[in-house]
């Protein structure tokens, strides 16, 4: 029998391919804020929150100029930036506001609320923040019941 993961296991970092470096960059630094912490050339850049060494990579070493995948190809659905308290998942839909970013969807899963969007390369990105733990609801057996509602936008922006 397999053993579980290490539950201390996190997802690292993302490292896309983009058309356009300095495109990208105006999308991850400049609307969503993240810094960047490194730079090779014209080739590549990494972003974070924090001071960490990076949460993002963009590159275009096999990808300057290339269009986005057809849909209906597999690869990345779409990723996804954890933030911390809902005031700061407020912030980040009044820079989506700001830069004219307009949603695919708003969802309230009940364990989270998430703003669902595409970066200028037409990747998915999702921006969410969860609820604590107590609050996720649970069915009768004390399972997770997981949903998806309409996500309050107004109310979210009101809590910036």
């Amino acid at each position: 029998m397999t053993q579980p993961i290490d539950p201390g296991v996190r997802i690292g970092h993302v490292h896309l391919k983009v058309a356009d470096l300095e495109r990208a960059l105006g999308f991850y630094r400049d609307v969503l804020g993240f810094d960047v912490t490194q730079r090779y050339g014209r080739q590549a850049a990494f972003l974070s929150a924090g001071g960490y060494h990076h949460h993002i990579a963009l590159n275009i070493w096999e990808s300057a100029g290339g269009p986005p995948p057809p849909p209906g190809t597999t690869g990345l659905y779409h990723l996804a930036i954890l933030y911390p308290t809902r005031a700061a998942l407020a912030d980040a839909l009044l820079r989506l506001d700001r830069a004219g970013i307009a949603l695919d969807g708003a969802s309230d899963h009940g364990v989270s609320e998430a703003l669902y969007l595409r970066d200028p390369d037409g990747n998915g990105v999702e921006l969410y923040r969860d609820r604590p733990e107590a609050e996720w609801p649970r069915d009768a057996e004390g399972g997770l019941a997981m949903d998806t509602r309409r996500l309050d936008l107004a109310a979210l922006r009101a809590a910036a």
